[in-house]
């Protein structure tokens, strides 16, 4: 037994080992992998600084680049792929639990890089023509030095010296990364002070530089170091707008392609407090996973399983494969060369080859995908992608679609109408495709027929086309977005609206991600293993106000991240760099996540000043973040964290009934949390109880009081009616025309008027008969009881008769005895004459 289980240690010893190798060489390959990504963003990544290639030193920094160039750098990137088997998942994390004993080394201090070769040489000449006030080697050197490009170390308050010197001589690439390091005290270079970076935001911003213009259209929204304005918010976003389409509509019919990179890492694992505890992943506010999610099947998974059933011939496989690499998406770049092949693929399965003829017999719902194909496939001919442009051969495969319904084929046939591309222009063969599209909910013709109506200028064409355009939002159309700020913000069809005209400006700012933000390189960073770069990047796109990145830098920052506790002899957790250890700027970005209505954000403000992380503990902000994110959206942690607070008195009363009552909201909210609740409750009950045996003074757990009232006659008569209404509006609400034949007509085959006139008939009738049955009733009771009254009396008149005649014949005196008295019978004739006598007697 003991053999086994020293050889079962040994083999997880050798896992453990073999992993860490191999997380080594992934880190390695990362490292020398950041260099071509630093070459090939840092380099040339502002956007407004000018090259001046004839300033004193030229030839410098000509020189520089050129060692810079010899540097190897791999031409991609190795991804790891996360587990999705149960398998996989426990080798995967089952080495990082596993006692690194005696066989692990201990733990190497990180040296700093030491600069040698090629780049030794640039950084050299660099410096050498920065001493001559060359403006291109002083913006290179701060590059360099705050993204460390080419593994060059980061040093920021050099950084910052080089961007302030640039800035003063008017750069605005350089103005905009001293206020970038002013709002946020980066390295400990400079003090935050936001009324400087707000300064140098606006230099930037005047100056045209977009990310200045973003930023502090961001601060206006929010009123960070600015008042809250929304005219100056949509003043900076519209030119970013601006910018945005103008970038768009540059590309090729139907503008640019646009594939989002925004996203948040802690979606990734469930939320900020993981699977289960966050909102985004529980209770009834839980948002649907992403495909490339853990929550399902990774992307690799997914494109697997489909390529083999492209393979067997499944052509709902093929098209989705297509559709994935056109379309592309976070994980999966765009590739439609292999989109093309699979579009092919389906189509070939129903029109032949020699003469395009469909094949006899084919099988279901292939028309309807072939279609979809064939307007995929008429749309890189149309755009030129990964083909040359072809408008012949555009046109052919539109009108295959247009054949059998294709709202894609009708759509690129109305553009090439509309533009005269490769065929005469025809705007109201244009108009007639594109209406033809539209009705299938095409939100490319949604947009095309709004701009035609938008063109004409009457106010009955202006209503139309923002129906059009609002038509086209529902699926996120960036232009549709762009078009109804316009009007709103101008006031063209509709009212001047200054938050909504804000809102789409910000919207199609922020989704021109490949023009205005760092979304790519922060993404491919965090992939690659550098962190820190990935953080800077990240930290640049939530200053121009992106909440995801906003949410990323505060994830990464935030020392309170939820996992269990384990004893630092198994578990031991690499130290985070020293720029990723700042509570301060972490819960300034929780803080603008959590206004722009993200709840798990918001949740973790409240801990930070719960616990005094950042910050001074304040337990009634604590309060008020956990109260506003369980009124208004239920979190359940919030809900949770308030029974804590009732319960132990801190920063609230200590009241155990009412925390009872958060606890119940708790688990309502989520039903994850039944474990933690129930064991709270356990224990709450118990400090209740022993509190009421004390005679404490706490306010224990009681039993909630029935509802009872006394109402008054009014009151009664009141409800009766109310109820009666209720249930009248409940049968009212039954529409016998909902019945419908096998025609679809409602079975109302207009004897409702007949039916009633039977059906009052029938009622009379039956009261007429009831009527008589009681009245017949009633006349043979009568006659019964006279006939026996008759007898009655016909049977004393005989009885008194023979008595009358047998007294007289016995007795000769009238009404005497011997020795008493006895009257006379009532029919005798001496009755009457004996009844005054016996009253008065």
């Amino acid at each position: 037994m003991r053999r086994w289980l020293v050889s079962v240690l040994l083999l997880l010893q050798v896992v453990a080992f073999t992993s860490a190798a191999d997380q080594q060489v992934l880190e390695d390959d990362a490292a020398t992998a950041n260099l071509q990504q630093a070459a090939d963003t840092d380099v040339v990544q502002s956007e407004q600084h000018t090259w001046a290639p004839y300033q004193s030193g030229w030839e410098l920094v000509h020189e520089a680049m050129t060692e810079f160039r010899k540097i190897k750098v791999p031409s991609s990137h190795r991804k790891t792929k996360k587990p999705t088997s149960v398998f996989g998942i426990l080798f995967h994390y089952l080495p990082k639990l596993l006692p690194s004993l005696r066989v692990s080394a201990p733990p190497q201090e990180h040296a700093a890089p030491v600069i040698t070769g090629p780049l030794l040489e640039g950084v050299k000449l660099l410096q050498q023509s920065a001493e001559q006030n060359n403006t291109d080697a002083i913006y290179l050197l701060a590059q360099f030095n705050f993204f460390g490009n080419y593994s060059h170390p980061r040093n920021f308050k050099t950084a910052f010296d080089h961007y302030y010197r640039l800035a003063s001589y008017g750069n605005s690439s350089a103005q905009y990364m001293v206020g970038l390091m002013y709002a946020t005290g980066l390295g400990d270079a400079v003090e935050r002070d936001q009324a400087k970076a707000l300064l140098y935001h606006t230099f930037a911003a005047d100056a045209g530089h977009t990310r200045s213009e973003m930023t502090l259209a961001a601060r206006h929204v929010s009123g960070v170091g600015v008042p809250k304005s929304c005219e100056m918010a949509c003043k900076y976003y519209k030119r970013v707008a601006d910018k945005a389409m103008a970038w768009f509509r540059s590309g090729p019919p139907g503008g640019m392609a646009l594939t989002p990179e925004a996203h948040r890492l802690s979606d990734d694992v469930g939320g900020v407090y993981g699977e289960g505890a966050s909102v985004v992943s529980s209770g009834i506010n839980a948002l649907k996973a992403d495909p490339s999610s853990h929550a399902y099947a990774a992307i690799d998974d997914v494109i697997e399983y489909l390529d083999l059933m492209s393979q067997k011939g499944d052509f709902k496989a093929s098209f989705n494969l297509g559709r994935l690499y056109y379309e592309g998406q976070r994980g999966l770049e765009r590739n439609v060369d292999l989109a093309r092949r699979y579009f092919a693929a389906v189509t070939t399965m129903y029109w032949r080859t020699k003469d395009g003829r469909p094949v006899d017999q084919p099988k279901p719902q292939l028309e309807k995908y072939a279609s979809k194909a064939a307007g995929y496939i008429g749309r890189m001919w149309l755009r030129g992608e990964g083909v040359r442009q072809d408008f012949k051969l555009a046109k052919g495969w539109f009108e295959r679609g247009i054949k059998h319904g294709d709202a894609q084929s009708q759509w690129g046939l109305g553009i090439m109408n509309l533009h005269g591309l490769g065929i005469p222009k025809n705007v109201s063969k244009a108009t007639e495709l594109f209406k033809a599209s539209a009705d299938q909910d095409f939100s490319l013709s949604h947009v095309a027929l709004g701009a035609l109506h938008l063109d004409q200028g009457t106010p009955d064409d202006l209503k139309i086309a923002g129906s059009y355009f609002e038509a086209a939002v529902r699926w996120a159309n960036i232009e549709a977005q762009y078009y109804l700020a316009e009007m709103m913000h101008h006031g063209v069809g509709r009212d001047k609206t200054c938050g909504m005209a804000m809102a789409y400006y910000k919207s199609v700012a922020e989704r021109a991600e490949p023009l205005v933000s760092s979304w790519t390189e922060a993404n491919q960073a965090y992939e690659d293993g550098d962190y820190e770069l990935a953080f800077l990047d990240y930290l640049i796109a939530a200053e121009q106000g992106y909440e995801k990145a906003q949410n990323n830098v505060a994830f990464m920052l935030d020392p309170s991240q939820s996992r269990l506790p384990l004893p630092s002899w198994l578990h031991r957790q690499p130290a985070k760099p020293s720029l990723l250890q700042n509570s301060a700027l972490a819960l300034i970005y929780w803080t603008r996540s959590a206004i722009q209505s993200n709840i798990d954000s918001l949740v973790k403000m409240g801990d930070y000043y719960l616990d005094g992380i950042g910050t001074e503990p304040a337990f009634d902000k604590a309060a008020q973040c956990y109260t506003g994110a369980s009124e208004y959206f239920q979190s359940a942690q919030a809900l949770y964290n308030l029974g804590w607070m009732h319960e132990n008195g801190v920063g609230l009363t200590q009241d155990f009934h009412l925390a009872k009552r958060y606890y119940d909201q708790a688990l309502e909210a989520n039903e994850e949390a039944y474990l933690p609740v129930t064991l709270s409750l356990l224990k709450l009950r118990a400090r209740s109880a022993w509190n009421t045996f004390t005679h404490g003074r706490i306010n224990s757990i009681q039993d909630e009081p029935s509802p009872r009232k006394d109402w008054s006659l009014s009151e009664w008569i009141a409800n009766f009616l109310q109820e009666d209404i209720y249930y009248e509006d409940g049968y009212e609400t039954f529409d016998e025309g909902m019945i419908t034949g096998s025609d679809g007509e409602p079975l109302n085959d207009g004897l409702e008027d007949v039916d009633a006139v039977v059906e009052s008939l029938i009622i009379l009738g039956l009261v007429g008969a009831i009527v008589f049955l009681m009245y017949y009733r009633a006349r043979r009771q009568q006659a019964h009881a006279q006939a026996e009254a008759e007898a009655a009396r016909q049977g004393l008149q005989q009885q008194g008769g023979a008595g009358i005649q047998q007294q007289q014949q016995q007795q000769p005196g009238l009404g005497q005895q011997q020795g008493g008295f006895f009257p006379p019978p009532p029919g005798a004739p001496d009755f009457r004459q004996w009844a005054p006598a016996a009253v008065g007697h």
